[in-house]
């Protein structure tokens, strides 16, 4: 097994180095490499999987890095079901993409570069699922966020792209701060980064944290805010779009984004702790689940809100992946990180399959991502159609497409915890078909809207068969049974009273065929189910009555100033640039008046007029006189000689 996993980690950035320095001027060979190591990465986690079938997992692989004193800093893998389900979407997803890009990117000068970062995109993202303690997550985690610099900003000639891969590289070291602050205090507490030690930790003795569990579990979520694009750091994933679209669907699908979602659910048991609050004060008390919860559900709703006005192909789906990873974040904040998890696996596929869907036809229309200069794509690009209706039907939660169980399930726990966030994610549900309704009715049904739409034809083969592909997992990753598989693995006590609305107690008591599953959500929580297909159904007519053969957006001309609000995306972006030049000067008139005035007036004045006066005192002993010199030596050597007798 040791084999294996050093095989799944390291061939990957093999590939890269191999790339680099062998294959750069051959960018067939170097797209062969990376495809080939790609889909063998996948093929050995599949071996992965299978020999743990009849293992004890978790299983952990421990090597000491460093040892000094006391202090000893171990790398090492953890196998247990969270990260082989997690390790099973990032290199299945992730082969596909190679292979799409290949496709996509195969008359650009540049495809060995492409093809190095994106395979030091997997290693980064395979490290921080197989990794056993927070060191080696942190590790990996900043190369991951390397990999999306290179990435994103990859097209460097394009000025917007650059500026886009700057703003991620900045957003995601804002909120890594405070993840490096809150592994310090876990190592502080704790004594230990290694999961399975704090995991025990935790059991035998929750009050390890004391009052600093609620900061440790603050600081540690920031690391989730930068990476996930949570608000309010949420501002670069939009941008990011600037990268090729294959890299699009790798950050939003299986690795960048999904790397917070997945450290809430390893850390679980950190973020469900609670602080202990002084007396006098419980009624500013708060746990960092709320926090996560309020995040969450806030991200989700602000994210599918501006969804509704963007005219980008792109940028609508960049906006569904914050809105759909508010909806994993807000899960976890109410304690059900299974839930989460869940959609995070069939929203890879779904989400993957919209993004390559999306490069399909942009490539078609000659790089055109306005949606308003697109429509009638039904007829010239069948493939792409039939898929990327079953996409966005999964996505919208359409039974009986994977979407509607991992959407239902978060939907149907948050109703049944907390009225106020179950309102939103069904609020949510409503905006996700609508403005995924608008996308699709825009830019397939209908007249063609310019003249590269009716011009379209179908991709080849080696674009289309990924496409493929993923529609088969969007339509059936729901039926096998993700969050019974994921249930042992919070058999611990952080579950004890969560209550859960689908208590899968293990695999073995999952429904055993394919309509016991489909009907199971209305069995157990039939108001949320009827609830969400509700505002699905809602969702979708209102999209049909005002975008089937639209000649424009009706919202815009009826509503101008909202519209105009959610185009330019609430003014996030503006708001932060002109807070920073604002706190810019302040802090450099700050800086000014220490430096001119304390600086420069007080301290420095007075080291003057010292030096001066001591300056002064010795000038008049350099006569240049020599006998005067020689009076200074001898009462030097009788001082000297005076201080070591008497002491």
């Amino acid at each position: 097994m040791t084999i294996i996993l050093f095989g799944i980690l390291f061939l990957p950035i093999f590939s890269a180095l191999s790339i680099t320095f062998f294959s750069q001027k051959h960018p067939s060979i170097s797209a062969g490499i990376s495809i080939a190591i790609s889909c063998i990465t996948f093929l050995l986690t599949c071996v992965l999987c299978a020999m743990t079938q009849s293992q004890t997992l978790p299983i952990e692989i421990v090597y000491t890095w460093l040892s000094v004193g006391n202090l000893s800093v171990d790398l090492g893998f953890l196998v247990d079901r969270l990260s082989l389900i997690m390790l099973f979407v990032v290199t299945g997803v992730g082969s596909l993409i190679h292979i799409y890009s290949k496709g996509y990117m195969g008359k650009d000068p540049s495809l060995s570069r492409y093809f190095a970062s994106l395979s030091i995109f997997m290693f980064s993202m395979i490290g921080i699922v197989l990794a056993n303690n927070f060191l080696m997550i942190f590790i990996f985690w900043e190369m991951v966020g390397l990999s999306s610099y290179l990435l994103i900003g990859f097209w460097m000639t394009k000025g917007s792209a650059a500026d886009a891969a700057k703003k991620a590289f900045l957003c995601n070291r804002i909120g890594d701060t405070g993840f490096l602050l809150g592994i310090i205090l876990v190592w502080s507490c704790l004594g230990t980064l290694r999961f399975g030690e704090i995991s025990n930790l935790l059991s035998t003795n929750p009050a390890a944290f004391s009052s600093l569990a609620t900061i440790t579990g603050l600081l540690l979520l920031c690391g989730v805010i930068g990476k996930s694009a949570q608000f309010p750091l949420h501002v670069w994933l939009p941008d990011a779009m600037e990268g090729p679209t294959p890299v699009s669907a790798l950050i939003h699908a299986a690795t960048m984004v999904a790397a917070g979602v997945y450290l809430l659910a390893r850390g679980f048991d950190i973020f469900a702790l609670s602080a202990a609050w002084p007396q006098g004060l419980d009624w500013l008390k708060f746990s960092t689940l709320d926090v996560i919860a309020t995040i969450g559900a806030f991200t989700a709703l602000m994210a599918a809100l501006i969804a509704v006005q963007q005219n980008d192909i792109k940028r609508i789906l960049a906006y569904s992946t914050l809105s759909q990873l508010g909806y994993m974040v807000m899960a976890i904040g109410l304690s059900y990180p299974i839930a989460a998890m869940y959609h995070l696996t069939t929203h890879a596929f779904f989400k993957a399959l919209l993004f390559l869907g999306a490069g399909s036809v942009i490539v078609a229309l000659h790089h055109e991502q306005n949606i308003w200069k697109m429509g009638g794509l039904q007829k010239r690009m069948p493939i792409t159609f039939w898929t990327f209706l079953i996409a966005t039907l999964a996505l919208c939660g359409i039974p009986p497409l994977s979407g509607f169980f991992s959407k239902d399930y978060i939907v149907a726990e948050a109703l049944h915890k907390n009225a106020y966030l179950g309102t939103i994610a069904l609020v949510t549900a409503f905006l996700t078909t609508f403005y995924m309704g608008r996308l699709f009715f825009v830019s397939f049904i209908g007249r063609t809207r310019s003249k590269v739409s009716d011009h379209a034809k179908e991709n080849s083969t080696i674009i289309t068969m990924p496409l493929i592909l993923l529609a088969i997992a969007s339509v059936f990753a729901g039926f096998i049974g993700i969050d019974s598989y994921l249930m042992p693995h919070y058999s611990s006590q952080s579950l004890a009273n969560t209550n859960m609305v689908f208590p899968y107690p293990s695999i073995d008591q999952a429904p055993d065929n394919w309509f016991k599953m489909l009907i199971y959500p209305f069995k157990h929580a039939p108001m949320a189910a009827i609830l969400s297909i509700c505002a699905v159904i809602a969702g979708g007519f209102l999209s049909f009555i005002f975008y089937f053969n639209a000649k424009n957006d009706i919202l815009s001309s009826k509503f101008k100033t909202v519209s105009l609000w959610l185009k330019n995306r609430l003014y996030f972006d503006e708001l932060y640039q002109n807070s920073a030049v604002w706190l810019q000067d302040k802090l450099a008139l700050i800086c000014d008046f220490i430096d001119r005035w304390i600086i420069g007036g007080i301290i420095i004045g007075i080291i003057y007029r010292i030096v001066d006066l001591i300056g002064r005192f010795c000038r008049f002993s350099q006569t240049g006189n020599i006998q005067t010199y020689t009076a200074i030596f001898v009462l030097g050597i009788i001082v000297l000689s005076y201080w070591v007798i008497n002491w």
